[in-house]
Order: C-alpha cells, then sequence, then structure tokens
C-alpha cells in the first residue's frame, strides 16, 4: 500500500498544532488530509457515507467537545477499524493506559505520541502500519470455519505436523532449543495454524487429540536430527488436561522410549494460566516431571493474572516473557519497565528467561542488553518443518 492512497483525519483542537500535523503528514507524502477542531465534527467523518474511508485518525488527547477517550469509545461502538494515533501532552504512562485501554475496546491501535509531536516516531507509526510485521501480517488473515469432525478427520489423516521455531542464546547467538508449533497440511486451504483448529478442539475438550499426535511426532523429530548430528532440545506445548491424565508420565515414557530420547531433551510448555493452581495432584505431576528430568516451561508469561508466592512454589525451568511485553519494549518505557521486572523474576528466582516475538533488531539489542537469556520471534526464523531445520542452522552458524 501507498501512503498517498491513505486519507487521514487530523482530529486537534489548537488550529496551529492541527497544521503542524498536518504539514507533518504532507511532507510524508499523504495525499489526503481532512482536519477536524473537535470531537463531534471528527465522529462525524466516520459517519456511513463518507467517502472515501478514514484510514488512519491522528486524535488529541484533549480534543474539544469529545475527547480522545469518548471518541475511542464510540469507534469502538461502531466497530470502526480505522488506524488510530494518538497524540498528548501526558506522561508516557497515561498515553500508554490510553494503548491499553484502546485495544482493551477492539480499537486498531496503531501507537501514541507525546506532545511536541515530532515528525520521525509518526512516521515510524505509519511505516509500520504500510508494512506490518509478518506476526500481525499473519494474525489478520482469514481464518477459515473448520468443524470438530473435519480437525477429526485431519488428524486421523495425518494431515497435522509440527513446525518448529529455532531458540537463540542472546549471549552467544547460539542455537539452544527449537520450539514446536502444531500446523495443519489442509488439502484445501494450505498450512493452517492454530487459531483455525483449535476453538474446535477447545469447545469440544479433545485438545489431547492433538497434544498427542504433536508430542509423537516431535519426540521423532528430535531422534531424526539427533542422528544427523545435532543433538538439540524440543520445547512441547501441551494443555494442562492432556498433562494430567492418569497415564501421561507412562505414555510419555514409552515414546521417549521408542525413539531413544532422553527426557532432558524435552522440555512442556504450559500457559500461565494452567500452572498457577494449587491443586496438590497437578503439582505432584508437575514434580515427577521435573524429578524425570524434562523442563517446563511457563508460557505467555504477563498475560494472567500471577500469584508470585504461587509462582515461586511452582518448578518450572523456563519462564517465557509474553510478545506483548517484547514487541516494541525498546521504544516504550512502560512495557521497557514490565519486561525488566519479568526478567528480574526469573534471574531472582534461578530460571531461564525466554523472550517472545522477537521481530526487530532492536528488540534483540535491548533484550541482550537486559540479560535476558534465549530469544525467538520472526527476526531469527518462521517456524519451519523439521527437514528444513538443518540448512537453516548451517546459515545461522555461518555469521555467529
Amino acid at each position: 500500500m501507498d501512503i498517498a492512497q491513505l486519507h487521514f483525519l487530523v482530529a486537534e483542537g489548537d488550529q496551529v498544532q492541527r497544521h503542524a500535523l498536518a504539514d507533518i503528514l504532507v511532507h510524508l507524502g499523504v495525499g489526503r488530509i481532512t482536519q477536524a477542531p473537535d470531537g463531534h465534527t471528527a465522529l462525524r467523518h466516520f459517519s456511513a457515507g463518507i467517502t472515501p474511508a478514514v484510514d488512519i485518525a491522528i486524535i488529541d488527547l484533549a480534543l474539544p467537545g469529545m475527547d480522545a477517550l469518548e471518541l475511542i469509545r464510540r469507534l469502538s461502538e461502531a466497530k470502526s477499524r480505522v488506524g488510530v494515533v494518538v497524540v498528548g501532552a501526558q506522561s508516557n504512562a497515561v498515553l500508554f493506559s490510553v494503548e491499553t485501554m484502546a485495544a482493551a475496546y477492539g480499537i486498531n491501535m496503531l501507537g501514541a505520541i507525546g506532545k511536541p509531536v515530532i515528525g520521525s516516531r509518526l512516521e515510524a507509526i505509519i511505516t509500520d502500519y504500510l508494512q506490518p510485521s509478518e506476526a500481525r501480517a499473519a494474525a489478520r488473515e482469514q481464518v477459515p470455519h473448520i468443524s470438530f469432525a473435519e480437525v477429526g478427520q485431519g488428524l486421523q489423516m495425518r494431515e497435522f505436523d509440527p513446525y518448529f521455531q529455532p531458540k537463540i542464546e542472546l549471549e552467544t547467538g547460539q542455537v539452544k532449543g527449537l520450539e514446536m508449533f502444531a500446523r495443519w497440511r489442509h488439502p484445501l486451504y494450505g498450512v493452517l495454524g492454530p487459531a483455525s483448529f483449535m476453538p474446535a478442539l477447545e469447545d469440544n475438550r479433545r485438545i489431547d487429540f492433538l497434544d498427542w499426535s504433536m508430542i509423537e511426532k516431535s519426540v521423532a523429530a528430535c531422534r531424526t536430527l539427533h542422528d544427523q548430528g545435532i543433538p538439540i532440545s524440543f520445547s512441547i506445548n501441551v494443555d494442562q488436561g492432556t498433562l494430567a491424565h492418569p497415564q501421561f508420565m507412562e505414555q510419555i515414557a514409552a515414546c521417549l522410549d521408542r525413539h531413544r530420547i532422553m527426557a532432558d531433551y524435552i522440555t512442556f510448555e504450559m500457559t500461565e494460566s494452567a500452572v498457577l493452581t494449587t491443586d496438590p495432584h497437578f503439582l505432584e505431576r508437575l514434580l515427577r516431571l521435573r524429578m524425570k528430568g524434562f523442563g517446563l516451561a511457563i508460557d505467555d508469561y504477563g498475560t494472567g493474572r500471577s500469584n508470585l508466592q504461587l509462582l515461586a512454589r511452582i518448578p518450572f525451568s523456563e519462564l517465557k516473557i509474553d510478545r506483548s511485553f517484547v514487541d516494541g519494549a525498546s521504544k516504550k518505557q512502560a512495557i521497557g519497565t514490565v519486561l525488566r521486572s519479568c526478567l528480574g523474576l526469573a534471574r531472582n528466582l534461578d530460571r531461564r528467561s525466554v523472550a517472545v516475538g522477537v521481530e526487530t533488531k532492536q528488540d534483540w539489542d535491548f533484550l541482550q542488553g537486559l540479560g535476558c537469556t534465549y530469544a525467538q520471534g520472526y527476526y531469527i526464523a518462521k517456524p519451519m518443518p523439521v527437514e528444513e531445520f538443518p540448512a537453516w542452522l548451517a546459515d545461522w552458524q555461518h555469521f555467529f
């Protein structure tokens, strides 16, 4: 998409500042700019029938008549998909909270900028809108509606395969592991991610069907790489229900025996909300896994409501920091502060930290400076079939 094709709305009460914002956009090559001196005028420009529709709205937080907070709420009620940039003279903490509120309302929030607005900062936000990261672009793809019966048939036909994303040690650049991501090689739709099939499995409480297929194939992939002289560790996502099954320990032991893999090479990943429990039976299962030599990782850390005392009692070996704290942490002070806290917690509990969703060199350098143990994300590599990994590894080692 070309910036000249976009329609911008500049909603700012101060005429001098409104014209200054418009001048920045003209300098960037924007072709169509509409100006609004107050919130009610701005809202009218989002009404049905106004063409061309507004693509990006730059809204002053202290907009007269209807401030930015109310305007954002109204846009949410109208289910608007306009990209929103908020500007304001408030603190970074307030601007960050505005972003959080807008995201919770379902707004396509592009960013928040403190005043005075610097052209390069606005340009960076617009560039990100025009050229979204691969991860966000993938998230915007249309997901086909697939029934539970179709998913079950796909599993029976062995159409599901694990893809693997490398985990890099930030201090050395060495590849230290692979995380498994389930993919469905659908005969009609091509390769599908979890958004296409997880809802059907979750609704029918049969995630274990997928888990066992992926565990078996992942351990087999581990053996394949070990036989090629690549003795690498694997992380496998499992549902709490799968892990709690009475036969889990026996089945996983049999699986490792079949493929001649030691438990030390396998880490099970569970979401933060799944592991933070006081259920003694589940805690016993986690302890048995750790005592057998398996690693345990808390995934999506930061997205749940952590009980820190309980967290300290869980025998996990890795803390995986959710991508929402990693993506752009180097640019947003509030997110950077939370990220430092998460990394400090892992360090103080003597656990390894893994930053997920590293998409830029800036993210990489920032995490390295904070002392994060491992990183993974599209900046390093997309998830790939196991057969593609040896060639990727050779390329990576050529640079490190």
